[in-house]
């Protein structure tokens, strides 16, 4: 694999593993997002396998009956229900995830008001609504991720083919493009945010196009300019006076160029796509109630000074993961620095 890498690629990769921080920091947020992504299996208050009477079930990716299991009724099985677990401990075993509890499941075995400090059962404590607060914080570190992702992903989208649009053209496409950037960067999102959730109800995909509507703007500029330096480059010249098309140009030609640039900001972009998410968790103008976020966890914090242990695990979390891909993005931006490529 290495010997297809042309001789630039192998540098920048060097100059990224030089940065020792942003390079661990990669690997430890690959880590946390990989774990997240079998949450399911971590914290769930279904076992993953369970062996009955010498069959084996999966719960945890499957509903069954509480009559399989022995029960009296034809609903789904309550593995957490004393007579249930007996009648599974009689006749086979349950492998359980290492936490017995999902981001709903309610802790109603504490003897302790709620929220409940940290124990030997809810590693994190409680909320203030009795939900193990460590299972909530895996299902929402999972959400906060893939939200950033995916609006990562569309902005970036979005605002490559505008600035490219602009950039190569120029013109009056470019003035009258600049002057709809300004007047729509102008636009209180917040507000903006607040009639969209008294209007339909928030969720993963009515957030995600709300906020797309605003992020994709961060990168127009800088993928503009770099197609304004490299519109009148020989080469680009030569491509045109053979006859390729503008698309097949911007595309083979000018994108490659302005994708240095764009790459260097991802991980900042992804960054504040996160916060995003978890400020307006924190106002309430997020994810509905119940879903796990971080924002939830932060406000609970709030809402709780009694339990430090809430406020104290969102802020470390929430600060844990900036950092780790502020460091990323320090890495990134040093691989295609020329200086450092080229030491």
């Amino acid at each position: 694999m290495r010997h297809r890498l042309s001789p630039l690629t192998r540098r920048r990769l060097a100059a990224f593993r030089r940065n020792r921080r942003g390079f661990w920091s990669l690997w430890v947020f690959l880590a946390v997002f990989l774990v997240t992504l079998l949450a399911e299996f971590i914290a769930n208050d279904r076992p993953i396998a369970v062996d009955y009477d010498g069959k084996l079930y999966f719960p945890v990716v499957r509903d069954y009956p509480e009559v399989t299991f022995g029960g009296d009724f034809l609903t789904y099985a309550d593995y957490r229900d004393p007579y249930i677990a007996q009648k599974i401990a009689e006749h086979g075993w349950a492998l359980w995830p290492p936490v017995r509890f999902g981001y709903r499941t309610i802790s109603y075995e504490r003897l302790r008001p709620h929220p409940a400090p940290p124990s030997a059962e809810n590693w994190l404590g409680t909320d203030d609504q009795g939900r193990d607060v460590l299972a909530r914080l895996i299902y929402g570190l999972r959400l906060s991720i893939l939200f950033g992702l995916a609006l990562t992903a569309v902005s970036s989208v979005i605002g490559v083919a505008v600035g490219a649009v602009q950039g190569y053209f120029g013109g009056k496409l470019d003035l009258v493009g600049q002057r709809l950037l300004e007047v729509w960067g102008g636009l209180p999102q917040l507000l903006i945010l607040i009639i969209v959730a008294s209007v339909i109800a928030p969720g993963f995909w009515t957030l995600l196009l709300v906020l797309t509507l605003f992020a994709w703007t961060g990168l127009v500029g800088v993928v503009r300019a770099e197609f304004l330096r490299a519109r009148n480059f020989d080469y680009v010249r030569a491509a045109k006076a053979l006859g390729m098309s503008d698309g097949r140009v911007m595309v083979r030609h000018v994108l490659p160029n302005a994708m240095v640039a764009t790459l260097t900001f991802l991980p900042f972009i992804l960054n504040s796509s996160i916060v995003a998410l978890t400020a307006l968790d924190f106002l309430g103008l997020g994810l509905p109630p119940g879903s796990a976020s971080l924002g939830d966890l932060l406000r609970q914090g709030k809402e709780n000074l009694q339990a430090p242990w809430l406020g104290l695990t969102g802020f470390v979390v929430v600060a844990a993961l900036l950092s780790l891909l502020v460091f990323v993005g320090e890495a990134v931006r040093d691989a295609f620095d020329p200086r450092k490529t080229n030491a």
